[in-house]
């Protein structure tokens, strides 16, 4: 399931380094996405797993590995 997200954070942020994502790494810090990217990351991972992320869960996502924890106990 993380390599998916990855995948899909990748695609929509135009990145070229997949590898040097990790579950550590965090979308507006490391990625430097802004807001309007996290919200389009989000939406294509909720479509993807066919899952609804809450907008108060997504504010406590610290990195990339809270989401896919919040995919893989909600799936």
């Amino acid at each position: 399931m993380f390599e998916r997200i990855r995948e899909i954070i990748v695609e929509q942020l135009g990145l070229d380094d997949v590898e040097g994502i990790e579950r550590s790494t965090t979308l507006l810090g490391d990625l430097e996405a802004d807001s309007l990217d996290a919200v389009e990351i989000i939406m294509a991972i909720e479509d993807e797993f066919g899952v609804e992320i809450p907008d108060e869960e997504v504010e406590n996502f610290k990195n990339i590995g809270d989401i896919v924890d919040f995919v893989e106990s909600h799936k």
